[in-house]
């Protein structure tokens, strides 16, 4: 097929007029409300053409979700236009030099040695066992920031996978250090409204309670008492803004003839380092802030977050599939939906 870089257009086309089988996604729609009760929205999109786009649960087209994780997705390309525009010089740069205020310990070497690659990639040590992290504790400070930096260089060593909201927070707060802007500031004006997203507004009257910061209450995206915008969870967009980023990566950075991510950035963001085997999930690897599945010569990298918000991109079919969820505990592995029903109505 030939990738167009154009903008992503909603207009509905019959799936096999780009190779897919109708019935076979049909069939996904109606066993979704069954068996895959929170989710809310689902997009599937192929050659920048949108071939199925359903809602569920009184959801539609203009109503946001939580996205939770796949926030860190977004931030990860926020941090690769940093890089592009000269903001932030290098990956390599130690994460304290960018908080000269905060003090620590001539003794405590590896959290002087932890880099933004480090935290980009989850391979920062942290105080905290994995899966573990305190994030009650955290919410009821007033500095989220020297809370995590305290947490940081401890427990483990530079390079071991620990998966941190921290990491993803300490990259917003160097983004507005670096930019001058927040990270809802910085994807407004340089991500969001180049690719169709509605400008997030700042809500003054955000409180810190868990309902202000992952609840009802939530709105746009969510911020720290200091007014760094949350990197590793807090952003709200519909499943056609998920739609339009994915877009983005599978078009390697380019909308409408213009780079707005470089796709060096991107190819180094979906690469990824080989999970230890101890680590049970259905990706193999993780990249910057990206999940990246490789198994049966079939490659995919993607956004997920909790309740099974999901950003699915596979290269090799010019597929993305958004996928919006309410939080909920131990939801259905969205993958399901992909292996079962997606893939398999791709005519070879």
């Amino acid at each position: 097929m030939n990738r167009t870089n154009q903008i992503l257009s909603f207009d509905p086309i019959n799936p096999s007029d780009v190779g897919m089988r109708e019935d076979t996604l049909l069939e996904m729609d109606r066993i979704i409300p069954s068996q895959f009760k929170n989710l809310n929205g689902i997009i599937i999109v192929r050659s920048n053409k949108t071939i199925f786009e359903r809602y569920y649960n009184g959801y539609d087209i203009d109503d946001t979700c939580h996205i939770a994780s796949v926030t860190k997705s977004v931030l990860s390309a926020l941090i690769g236009i940093a890089v592009d525009k000269g903001y932030i010089k290098d990956l390599d740069q130690r994460v304290l030099d960018f908080f000269p205020e905060y003090k620590c310990s001539p003794a405590e070497v590896q959290k002087q040695a932890v880099t933004i690659r480090n935290l980009l990639t989850m391979r920062a040590p942290y105080i905290f066992k994995p899966l573990q992290e305190p994030m009650e504790k955290m919410v009821r400070r007033k500095d989220w920031i020297t809370f995590s930096l305290d947490m940081m260089g401890k427990n483990g060593k530079i390079g071991e996978f620990k998966y941190a909201n921290s990491s993803a927070n300490l990259l917003s707060a160097i983004l507005i250090r670096t930019t001058g802007k927040s990270a809802r500031e910085f994807a407004n004006e340089y991500l969001f409204k180049e690719i169709g997203i509605k400008e997030i507004p700042d809500n003054p009257n955000q409180t810190f309670d868990y309902e202000g910061l992952f609840g009802k209450d939530l709105k746009g995206w969510a911020k720290d008492p200091s007014g760094n915008s949350t990197g590793g969870w807090g952003l709200k967009l519909t499943t056609r803004d998920m739609a339009r980023f994915g877009s983005l990566y599978i078009n390697n950075g380019m909308i409408n003839n213009k780079q707005i991510i470089s796709k060096d950035w991107i190819q180094a963001s979906i690469e990824g380092i080989p999970l230890e085997k101890d680590i049970h999930v259905v990706f193999q690897r993780y990249g910057y802030l990206w999940c990246i599945y490789e198994k049966d010569g079939l490659f995919a990298y993607m956004a997920l977050g909790d309740g099974g918000n999901m950003i699915c991109c596979i290269p090799e079919y010019e597929l993305v599939v958004a996928i919006a969820s309410d939080t909920m505990r131990k939801p259905r592995d969205r993958w399901e939906l992909v292996e079962n029903y997606i893939l398999p109505s791709i005519i070879k």
